[in-house]
């Protein structure tokens, strides 16, 4: 529960900041995932060459 005599804006800003470091979080989860997704692309690729008669 919030403290009554607490700095709304203060609060406030502390949500602000605990949201933006969560959606960051998702941010490099995403990348991760892409960049694993492209390498794992380009290796299923790489073996498609490398056996194709």
């Amino acid at each position: 529960m919030p403290d009554p005599d607490a700095d709304p804006d203060r609060t406030a800003e502390q949500q602000r900041l605990a949201l933006e470091k969560k959606r960051e979080r998702y941010v490099w989860y995403y990348l991760a995932y892409f960049l694993f997704g492209i390498h794992l692309v380009a290796f299923v690729m790489i073996y498609a060459v490398r056996h194709a008669k």
